[in-house]
Order: C-alpha cells, then sequence, then structure tokens
C-alpha cells in the first residue's frame, strides 16, 4: 500500500462490517430464488436441505476467509491473498472480472430491480435505466463523503432490511397454513442427491456476497480480531433469515405453491394483509435492493484502491480525498461503470455466470489456506484458525469447484464467456507490465 499521503480512515466497528457481510449477502436473491429452487428441489425437506446445504458452504467459507483475515490484515480481502499467495497475475485478474463483470454487473441489475419495484408504488413511468442510474450516481456521491457517511446508510437500510424481511416470516408462521405440507414424501437417496445438486446453484446465488468484506478491513479498528468475527457473525445470521423464510413459505404455500409463485414474499402477505401486504412486500424488496447496492458500492471500490495503491491498476485509483479520507476515484469509477450498464436493461443475464466466477476465486483462495500454513506454522496457536482444517478446507474446494462443472453443464455459454473475460485479464497484465513490480509480502 501506499506510505505517504493521506489514508484510508479507521472508523469502522465489528458491528459495523457484520451489517456489511449481511448486506453484501441479503439483496433481491431471498426474493427472486426460492420459487426456482423449490421447482428443483420438488419437496418441503428438500428444499429446505438445499438452503442448509448452501449455509454450510458459505459458512465453511466464511471460516477460511476468517483466518485468511486474521493471518493478512488489511490486504483487501480476496485480491491480498491471491496476491501473497499464489502470484500477483491471479490477483489482478479478481479486480479485473470484478470491475468488467461481476461487481459491476450485479450492481446494476440490482439498481435495474429497484427501479422495478420503485416505479410502481410511486407511479413513476421513467425508463428504469434512468431510475436506476440515477440510484447508483446518488449512493456512490454519499460514499464519496466518507466511510462513516457510507456505512451508517448502508447499517440503516440492513437493519430496515432485517425488518421487513422478520415482518414476512412472522407473516408465514401465524397466517394460514397450506394443508398438504404433511404429505410430502421424500424421494429415493439418488433423487435426493440430484434435485438438492439441481438446486444449488440459485441458493449459493442467495448466499454469495460475504466474501466482499474483507475488502474494508483496512478502515476496521482492529481487522485482525473483527473481521474474522464479522464473518461468521454475518454469515450465521443470514443463514438463520434464509431458513427461517423458507420454513415460513413453505408452511404457507406448500412446496407446489412456492414453486409456481412468481412473488412468494406478495403471496404471503397478501394472505395475511390483502392488497396493502402486497404492498408492502414491492416495498420490501426494493429496500432489500438498495441495501445491496450500498453495500456493494461502499466495499467493492476498496478492492480497485487496493490495486491501484499496488501498482497493479491504474494509478488514479489510489487518490484519497484529504478530507473525507475515501478512495473517491475508485468509488466514482465503480459508479459511473455500473451506471452505464444500466443502459442495457437485459444486462440481468450476466448473472448467470457471477456465481461459476465467484467460485473460481473461492477454490484458489481456500487453497492459500495451505500456503500460508506452510509458510508460517508458527501462527497456528495463535489465532483464528479454519476448524477441522485440512478436512474442510478441501470440502469447501471440492464444492466450490462442483458448482464451477454444474455451471458448465447447465449455462455453458455464460460461464465460458465469465472464464474468458477472466483469462484476458492474464493477458492485459502482462502486456501492461505490472510482472515489473516489487515482491509482495510472503
Amino acid at each position: 500500500m501506499q506510505n505517504g499521503g493521506p489514508k484510508l480512515a479507521r472508523k469502522l466497528t465489528t458491528f459495523d462490517a457484520t451489517l456489511i457481510v449481511m448486506g453484501g449477502m441479503v439483496g433481491s436473491g431471498i426474493f427472486l430464488t426460492p420459487p426456482i429452487i423449490a421447482h428443483l428441489a420438488k419437496t418441503g425437506p428438500l428444499i429446505v436441505t438445499a438452503w442448509i446445504f448452501g449455509g454450510i458452504i458459505a459458512l465453511a467459507g466464511a471460516f477460511i476467509f476468517a483466518e485468511l483475515a486474521w493471518r493478512r490484515p488489511a490486504v483487501a480481502g480476496v485480491y491480498g491473498y491471491l496476491r501473497d499467495g499464489l502470484h500477483p497475475a491471479i490477483a489482478f485478474t479478481a479486480g479485473w472480472t470484478a470491475l468488467l463483470v461481476s461487481y459491476s454487473g450485479a450492481m446494476a441489475a440490482s439498481a435495474i430491480a429497484f427501479a422495478a419495484y420503485f416505479q410502481p408504488a410511486v407511479g413513476l413511468k421513467t425508463p428504469l435505466w434512468i431510475v436506476a442510474a440515477l440510484l447508483l450516481l446518488l449512493l456512490t456521491f454519499i460514499n464519496c463523503l466518507g466511510v462513516r457517511p457510507g456505512s451508517l446508510t448502508q447499517n440503516v437500510l440492513m437493519v430496515l432490511k432485517i425488518g421487513a424481511i422478520t415482518a414476512i416470516i412472522l407473516a408465514g408462521f401465524f397466517g394460514p397454513s397450506h394443508p398438504g405440507m404433511a404429505q410430502l414424501q421424500l424421494p429415493s437417496t439418488g433423487s435426493w442427491f440430484m434435485l438438492v445438486g439441481a438446486a444449488m446453484i440459485p441458493v449459493l446465488f442467495a448466499y454469495d456476497g460475504w466474501q466482499t468484506a474483507p475488502f474494508i478491513d483496512e478502515e476496521m479498528r482492529d481487522p485482525r480480531h473483527g473481521m474474522p468475527r464479522a464473518l461468521l457473525w454475518g454469515v450465521l445470521a443470514v443463514m438463520v433469515l434464509y431458513i427461517a423464510i423458507t420454513l415460513a413459505a413453505l408452511r404457507m404455500l406448500g412446496p407446489a405453491g412456492l414453486a409456481h409463485s412468481q412473488a412468494p414474499a406478495a403471496d404471503m402477505l397478501r394472505n395475511v394483509l390483502g392488497v396493502p401486504g402486497q404492498r408492502a412486500v414491492a416495498a420490501a424488496v426494493a429496500l432489500s435492493t438498495l441495501g445491496y447496492l450500498s453495500n456493494a458500492i461502499l466495499v467493492s471500490p476498496r478492492l480497485y484502491y487496493a490495486m491501484a495503491a499496488d501498482g497493479l491498476f491504474f494509478k488514479q485509483l489510489a487518490w484519497i480525498h484529504p478530507k473525507t479520507q475515501a478512495p473517491v476515484v475508485a468509488i466514482a469509477v465503480q459508479g459511473i461503470i455500473a451506471a452505464i450498464i444500466t443502459v442495457f436493461n437485459g444486462f440481468q443475464a450476466i448473472l448467470a455466470y457471477v456465481v461459476s466466477i465467484d467460485f473460481i476465486y473461492f477454490a484458489l483462495v481456500a487453497y492459500t489456506v495451505f500456503v500460508f500454513r506452510r509458510r508460517d506454522p508458527q501462527t497456528e496457536r495463535r489465532g483464528f484458525l479454519v476448524p477441522g482444517h485440512p478436512f474442510t478446507t478441501i470440502f469447501f474446494i471440492a464444492a466450490s469447484v462442483a458448482v464451477v462443472l454444474a455451471s458448465l453443464r447447465t449455462q455453458p455459454v455464460q460461464t465460458l464467456i465469465g472464464i474468458g473475460i477472466l483469462l484476458s485479464g492474464i493477458i492485459v497484465y502482462f502486456v501492461a507490465g505490472f510482472r515489473q513490480l516489487p515482491a509482495f509480502r510472503r
């Protein structure tokens, strides 16, 4: 990182980081994926099993990132782990794909989803991309004011999101129940494995996002201890929320009703509150999406800042405003790119390969645990360690590889496009001469 000039402000607490972990996970996915998962998993027990297994995979990943956050504090998460554990070229591709594909695309899609729910509620007839782009630019401006205004906005939205989801869960548990729930039958073992496996990609998409929290560890007061706690508490809390809302939806709608519902949360609240309930859900979905978007704009630019500070990206992205102590150029570039992408309203299709790209990097990051333990075995008794390593780490790597292979089988075009953009980053890295950089911390 840069030695002279303004520094990032260390103002974030463990509580802030926990809400950032949760905010990076809870977006529109929990409202949009349950019908897909119900259609694939077929029965109530298997639907719940898919959500539990997805949570276990996310928790296994959180354990790995928690150890790495303790071992390598203030290195910008995935980027720093890959840079120090494998090679700067691999680290560069993580930021390259994030800016061009995964993070910018997910932000654009979420902004458009927000506009789709927000416009009917207020009676607007403006094109969706205009509302989405203006929203992105507004949140970009807020985050340029500093990490505290940005994190405060994210925290408020996350608390409101939790309240909205809790209301939907209570409606499902205390409203009229579906009469066919007790008659569900579990299929044979072979069918069980295939059905749960088919549902894992949308489940893992809903759980995705916890890995971005370490991007802000340089702005935490105590990143070495606070970030591991935030990762574990945040993932566990979201796992509880997801399983609870799934059980509530199954109780009220039944597996078939959930599978055929276009908007299960709206159907649940309509059963309890009528038409006003539907409107309330539209507001909840817009709020949840807005919260995710605020989180993404707060967190992801820290990745590009860290790369630029190391000389692995355009140096202007490493500039910190002397008053706000925020990487305003990195924030602005991310926001502008995402706003431009909103012009292409069909861009939501990019989410089809976001999961596969993320899990390629998950497998690589998990492997660095072996690298760092081999380099410095003396640390293994002093801090946070992955429980059950190496078995749990190998499990997470195997699960990550399985997700990528499943994506190649079910969505080959999108997955190959994502892999192609990833590989192009390696070419850019060497053509731009980044390989001449000095050695990084080992």
